[in-house]
């Protein structure tokens, strides 16, 4: 499973006003127990206004790369924030993201082109999200075509179903992974990634919730998500699933990660 920290994000009250009073001590610790907690990816995502994006996102990567060495997941739905952002990298980072979208596919798709960057492709177009599975994998086969064509490779395609909140929609865990499957099968090179959060937004027990879901979308060919990887409940539900599903050879990463301490049964 490859992990995306999800906590640097300016539609979060906090970091907001972190990003606002340039708190990098805050943005520094956020970072560093994301890192500790084990990620692949930070995402950053400034979350302000389009007059004001650019410069915030800047400084975020700055400060951010600065403390950590892992990639960045850069979170924007605009090229020119995208566009400085990528100048300032040091690790070749993921992009988040395209979708159906003509704007996003005519000017961010060119820059995931450009440089040869992972990018996460989610399942709406135009016409916002479709309600149904064949809709959205209809959403899907047009992104694909496109990737293809400016020649990104399947395997750098990361795929966001869409997970609405059941608390909306109490179907929509269900057709999540029906399209996940459906995603797999046609297009077994490409990845499967959700914002594991959205599944449980404004409803109680959100972490039993989120553990629940992750467990059967990777059942249903899930291999990537964005998370809070300071979860250690959340970790340890990746680690057994992962085992059950036979993909941790010989048992190692389970019984290593239990042994140091990764694995709390209480």
């Amino acid at each position: 499973m490859m992990i995306i920290g999800e906590k640097i994000n300016g539609t979060r009250s906090q970091v907001a006003r972190a990003i606002s009073q340039r708190d990098r001590n805050f943005i520094v610790d956020l970072a560093e127990s994301q890192v500790a907690g084990g990620v692949d990816f930070l995402d950053v995502n400034a979350g302000t206004s389009p007059d004001r994006e650019a410069e915030d996102l800047l400084w975020l990567v700055r400060i951010v790369q600065e403390a950590v060495d892992v990639p960045l997941c850069l979170d924007s739905p605009n090229p020119q924030p995208l566009s400085s952002a990528l100048k300032e990298v040091k690790k070749t980072p993921m992009i988040n993201s395209i979708s159906g979208e003509s704007a996003r596919l005519k000017y961010v798709l060119p820059l995931v082109a450009e440089y040869g960057c992972p990018v996460i492709a989610l399942a709406l177009d135009d016409s916002g999200i479709p309600k149904g599975t064949e809709d959205r994998l209809e959403v899907v086969r047009r992104v694909l075509h496109q990737t293809r064509a400016k020649g990104v490779l399947d395997e750098k395609v990361y795929i966001d179903p869409l997970v609405l909140t059941l608390g909306t929609d109490s179907k929509s865990g269900k057709t999540a992974m029906e399209t996940m499957q459906r995603i797999r099968s046609e297009f077994p090179e490409a990845h499967l990634i959700v914002g594991l959060s959205n599944i449980s937004f404004g409803l109680p027990a959100r972490h039993l919730i989120n553990r629940i879901f992750l467990t059967l979308a990777m059942m249903a060919g899930l291999d990537s998500a964005i998370l809070d990887p300071t979860d250690q409940a959340l970790r340890a539900t990746i680690l057994t699933t992962e085992l059950v599903l036979g993909q941790d050879r010989f048992c190692r990463n389970f019984t290593q990660s239990y042994r140091s301490g990764l694995i709390v049964t209480k």
